[in-house]
This record gives structure tokens, C-alpha cells and sequence, in this order.
């Protein structure tokens, strides 16, 4: 039960960080992205899954545009989120 709690409180983090943004830059992504693997391999996830994840989310956060009623930050843990339930399953 530690490890998911260390794992929520590390991705809550990031995104508070960019919830701070008026718009995020690609720099933003990439450093916000560099934290969630941190996170994600702190807690045993499969370095080729971390990866993978990683990939994906930086793919769509990069190109996509934002919908008019989130903030960048929404959008990027809207992401976050779809990658999370696509990777679980």
C-alpha cells in the first residue's frame, strides 16, 4: 500500500507543478514526463513499460490541442489518466 501512496503523492506533484502554467511548453512535457518514469520506476514498473508509457503520453500531450475547458495542465493528466487505464487494462 506504500508504494501507491509514494506513486500518487510523486504524480500529484507533477501535475500541481504544471497546474502553475499558463501554457506548457515543450520543456514542461519533457520535465514533467522525466518525473513520472522517476515515479513510475520507483515503484517497479517494468523499465520497457515505463518507456513505452512515457512515449505515448509525450506523443499526444506534445501535439495535442487543448480543449477549451482544461487547462494545458488538465489536459496532460487527462492523458496521463487515458495511458494509465490503457496500460492496466
Amino acid at each position: 500500500m506504500a508504494m501507491f501512496e509514494s506513486l500518487s503523492k510523486r504524480l500529484e506533484g507533477v501535475f500541481t507543478n504544471l497546474s502553475g502554467k499558463g501554457k506548457l511548453t515543450e520543456a514542461d512535457v519533457n520535465e514533467a514526463m522525466r518525473e513520472v518514469r522517476l515515479a513510475l520506476l520507483e515503484a517497479d514498473v517494468s523499465l520497457k513499460v515505463v518507456r513505452q508509457f512515457v512515449e505515448r503520453v509525450r506523443e499526444k500531450a506534445i501535439g495535442a490541442d487543448v480543449l477549451g475547458s482544461f487547462s494545458p495542465a488538465q489536459q496532460v493528466l487527462a492523458i496521463v489518466n487515458e495511458e494509465l487505464i490503457e496500460m492496466l487494462g
